[in-house]
Formats: C-alpha cells, sequence, structure tokens
C-alpha cells in the first residue's frame, strides 16, 4: 500500500483509551502517533500505556510524540491534517477519499475536536453513526475503511461467501515509505527540541 498515516487524538485524558488507540495503530500500519494538548495522566502513564495488554510491544515499533498546543504541530511536508467529527458539513467516511500521505486527528468523547484544531483541517469527516464513539473505537473504524479503500484486495463479490479470483490481499506491512516518515518526524522533533542525538544528526 503507497502512502502512510499517522493517528492523534487532541486533549485525550484517559490513559487507558490511548494505549487502545496506540496497538490499533501499530496493527494497522501507522507510521507514528501524536497526542495535542494530553492530560498531564496520559504524559505520566506514557510507557504504560499498553502495558498488561499489548503482546505487539507498539511503544517498540510506533513513535508517539506530544504537542502542547496546535502551534507545536509539525506534521512532514504535504502529510494532510484530517479531522474526525460528527459535523454537518463533514464527509460521510464511506464517501472519503483518503490521502495517500495523512495524519488523522479526532478528540476525546467528551470534549470532540476544538473549533481551532477543526480550522486546521484540511478535510473533515465523520463516521455516519448515531452518536460519537469511544475513540480508540472511531480510531479503529478510519484506520480500517483507509486500509480497505487503499489497500490491494479483490474486489467484494456481490453474493455472500469467499472472495473472486483476482488480486492478492494486502496486509499492512507498512510499505517502503514507513521507516523513512519515522525517521524524519524523530529528526524534526528532535530539532523542536533542541537536541543532539547522533542518531538522527
Amino acid at each position: 500500500m503507497r502512502g502512510y498515516f499517522g493517528f492523534g487524538v487532541e486533549r485525550v485524558s484517559k490513559p487507558m483509551n490511548l494505549g487502545n488507540l496506540y496497538r490499533t495503530a501499530h496493527g494497522f500500519g501507522a507510521s507514528f502517533l501524536f497526542t495535542l494538548d494530553a492530560h498531564a495522566r496520559v504524559r505520566e502513564s506514557e510507557t504504560g500505556l499498553t502495558a498488561g495488554s499489548d503482546t505487539s510491544r507498539a511503544a517498540d515499533n510506533l513513535p508517539l510524540f506530544h504537542y502542547d498546543s496546535l502551534d507545536d504541530l509539525n506534521l512532514p511536508e504535504g502529510c494532510v491534517l484530517v479531522g474526525i467529527e460528527l459535523t454537518d458539513e463533514a464527509i460521510d467516511l464511506p464517501s472519503f477519499p483518503h490521502p495517500p500521505a495523512a495524519a488523522y486527528i479526532l478528540g476525546a468523547e467528551i470534549y470532540g475536536l476544538s473549533p481551532e484544531t477543526l480550522a486546521r483541517c484540511r478535510h473533515v469527516i465523520k463516521i455516519p453513526t448515531k452518536f460519537s464513539l469511544n475513540l480508540a473505537t472511531a480510531g479503529a473504524i478510519v484506520m480500517y475503511d483507509r486500509l480497505r479503500c487503499l489497500g490491494r484486495f479483490a474486489d467484494r463479490p456481490l453474493h455472500s461467501g469467499g472472495a473472486r479470483p483476482g488480486r492478492e490481499s494486502q496486509t499492512p506491512s507498512g510499505g517502503s515509505n514507513r521507516p523513512r516518515v519515522r525517521e524524519d518526524l524523530l529528526r524534526r522533533e528532535q530539532a523542536r527540541k533542541g537536541s543532539s542525538d547522533p542518531e538522527f544528526s
């Protein structure tokens, strides 16, 4: 699958919710995860976000960036910010053409996305449900839809049963762009913090 994606949460306050999203993002082949204006207890629990339930070792394989404000948000060049929010103007997820390079962001269930963040997004999409979902659940749905749309899978048959002969299934291995995107993000973050880590200098 070409391209890459990252996933972020604004004003998240529950470490368990972020931990669930962390593992899901790793499973779907995300290149990075980020928070925006996260609650202090989320940052303090960073090393234990996936402890006890994550056999995939997401924290060892997927970089997590914390940004204090929208002004600090530092995405790769060409990466499109896509908001996930239940608004009248938002595009229904089943009708949305996913950008090859994208960073998706959703808000904590109690707050949603701030007006400032919504204004920064190039696109805003919504999952057509009766009410808002848990952020980890919403994130998983969007990631699955991206994989379904951009992955190379056999066409879905019109009748029930197995897939028709055609293109081979493609699992989210991350693709050749994934290490490059991670390295670029880590280098940018080191520069922003004024670090001189020799690995990225």
